[in-house]
């Protein structure tokens, strides 16, 4: 990690991941980059880049959603993939690398009328982090509570 000044404390270092499957949809799509910050620290809601559990060669991204014992418990977006904690549990803190910050949607095709090409600028690019969104009750289901 970078050092820093003591006033402004160590420097974070900016990078980009590219979104390679659908389990974050519909917040992310295949194709997509991320401006992420390695090393930052994250909240609930987050969305981050983290090394598979399993497969350490393997960067996955997914929304942190709660501190439980042993780490973050990380879910996508779509409730129809299951390459999350409901897979293989919690994710060490070690595992958790970059906090993305700002989704950058890559332009469809070539030759857009001019029209197509506002809207592409006003919608390629967006902030990822936020609030949670409300599951349904049947996806919520997914792992009993912890009690602290």
């Amino acid at each position: 990690m970078p050092e820093g000044t003591p006033q402004r404390g160590p420097l974070k270092r900016i990078g980009l991941a590219e979104v390679y499957n659908p389990s974050m949809r519909p917040t992310l799509r295949p194709g997509d980059h991320l401006v992420v910050t390695y090393g930052a620290a994250v909240r609930a809601g987050d969305i981050v880049v983290l090394r598979h559990p399993f497969q350490h060669d393997l960067l996955i991204v997914k929304r942190a959603v709660e501190r439980r014992p042993g780490g973050w418990w990380v879910r996508g977006d779509n409730p129809l993939v299951l390459n999350d904690s409901r897979e293989f549990g919690a994710v060490p803190d070690d595992l958790v690398i970059a906090r993305a910050w700002l989704r950058l949607r890559p332009p469809r095709g070539a030759g857009h009328s001019p029209v197509a090409a506002a809207r592409w600028v006003f919608s390629a690019v967006r902030p990822v982090t936020g609030p949670l969104r409300p599951r349904s009750p049947a996806v919520r289901a997914d792992a009993p509570a912890v009690s602290d």
